[in-house]
């Protein structure tokens, strides 16, 4: 992926999480917030891996990104469990 399309990607999700975020006042319900809630963390993850392996150079060290990746998803899906558990 080209640092142009890398650039383009993370402006794209930006705007589907702002998008999600403005959506989540819209009287949904708790269980329309917690599935809200967890497509922008999805979206913040995919976001995080474009960085990492795009910008970082994490693409180059298949080791460290599988690493990276690991710890990324444990820490997003300990992030969904306090949302869901608060």
């Amino acid at each position: 992926m080209s640092l142009t399309r890398a650039w383009i990607a993370l402006l794209a999700l930006s705007a589907m999480s702002t998008l999600l975020a403005l959506g989540l006042h819209a009287g949904w319900g708790r269980l329309g917030l917690g599935l809200t809630a967890s497509a922008i963390l999805v979206l913040a993850w995919a976001k995080a891996r474009i960085i990492a392996n795009r910008y970082l150079g994490l693409a180059a060290a298949p080791p460290l990104r599988q690493g990276f990746a690991t710890v990324l998803a444990f820490y997003m899906l300990g992030l969904l469990a306090l949302y869901l558990m608060g």
